[in-house]
């Protein structure tokens, strides 16, 4: 994890450097002092995000600590496609020499792709699954609202919390599942904000609950813990339940945990004749899922790499990275997120609730 954090940050700091060179020549007609203003607001807009990240337990005005986090995140992804727009734009100089304002070109379509990765994600989708067992569900089925990273922080306030209650509560569930990251760095903002406020107003009979993710270990585990147990969320941390209708729901502790419990110790307080539920963020050894004789397993975390081509990079570090897919007798969902960590964009993804209709 360190290799890979060195390696992306070397790429961002070099990838700036880039960018920030070609600004220069953009600017060759403007005097020395004016550059020197422009190059420290660049390279602090650069590490914006990093200064937000550090200071995010710290006690500092909401505003700063939301313009930090906003303005660096989307500095992230604007590097990235700035990055390549300018890279194509250099490379059709050499070979179309009469091509000029490359730059402006670059700059031009990479804030068009910005704003349409915005559009998307605040446009999620709904997908519905119909899930056919041959195992009893007492009543007459059963309506799930599943979400995951919801990460409700300074990128996720309020306003957004509130769209995204109306949207759970308008396919009026039975029962919802988290499965983890509904916290994102801090809990400050949560309470700041009084997010609690919002969340009370979700509606689901058969009750609400989570499980652990990652980011609620980043954020403090004892604070995160603390502010869940003060909503009407149930949090499952190596635990089963079982509900009125038969269904036993098992939740997984985060795979931060290195001592969580195995899925073969928590199957041993279930009753594989009736439906079993798996709640685990991260989703690793899906087929330990099959074996055990899960029925519906429902994880997140890898927001299918949010924008392109990150896409490609957790398709290729997890077995199955988004989607639906039937592991044998398993029915495997790894949701996209309802929202996303960080950057507001969705290039080549899309934020997805879950709605599963159990018959």
């Amino acid at each position: 994890m360190r290799i890979f954090f060195l390696i992306f940050l070397l790429a961002y700091v070099g990838g700036n450097v880039y960018i920030f060179i070609r600004t220069l020549q953009m600017l060759s007609g403007f005097s020395l002092a004016m550059k020197i203003l422009l190059s420290v607001v660049y390279w602090l807009v650069a590490f914006s995000l990093v200064i937000a990240m550090l200071t995010r337990h710290i006690d500092m005005p909401v505003i700063l600590s939301k313009s930090m986090f906003h303005i660096g995140s989307v500095w992230l992804v604007f590097t990235l496609y700035m990055i390549f727009a300018l890279l194509i734009a250099d490379v059709t100089k050499i070979f179309v020499p009469s091509l000029n304002h490359g730059f402006y070109y670059a700059l031009g379509a990479t804030c068009c792709l910005l704003l349409y990765g915005y559009y998307n994600y605040r446009h999620p989708q709904v997908n519905k699954i119909d899930v056919f067992l041959d195992k009893p569900i007492e009543g007459h089925g059963i309506n799930i609202v599943a979400v995951s990273d919801v990460h409700l922080g300074y990128g996720t306030g309020k306003a957004m919390l509130k769209e995204y209650v109306d949207m759970i509560n308008a396919q009026h569930p039975d029962l919802i599942l988290i499965s983890g990251d509904l916290i994102d760095n801090s809990v400050v903002p949560l309470y700041t904000e009084n997010m609690a406020e919002e969340l009370a107003e979700l509606k689901a009979p058969m009750g609400i609950y989570m499980v652990l993710g990652n980011h609620e270990y980043i954020s403090g585990i004892d604070e995160s813990i603390r502010y869940i147990k003060s909503t009407q969320i149930q949090l499952l941390r190596d635990s089963v339940v079982t509900l009125p209708n038969g269904i036993q729901l098992i939740g997984r502790d985060d795979h931060h945990n290195r001592k969580r419990r195995s899925l073969q110790e928590l199957m041993a307080n279930v009753d594989k004749s009736k439906p079993i539920i798996l709640l685990d963020h991260q989703p690793f050894n899906l087929k330990e899922t099959e074996a055990a004789g899960v029925d519906l397993q429902f994880s997140g975390h890898t927001h299918h790499g949010q924008v392109w081509p990150i896409n490609w990079v957790t398709d290729y570090i997890f077995e199955q990275s988004h989607g639906y897919r039937q592991w044998g007798n398993s029915h495997v969902y790894v949701s996209s997120g309802l929202s996303l960590w960080g950057p507001p964009f969705r290039i080549g993804t899309h934020s997805e609730m879950v709605v599963f209709n159990f018959q």
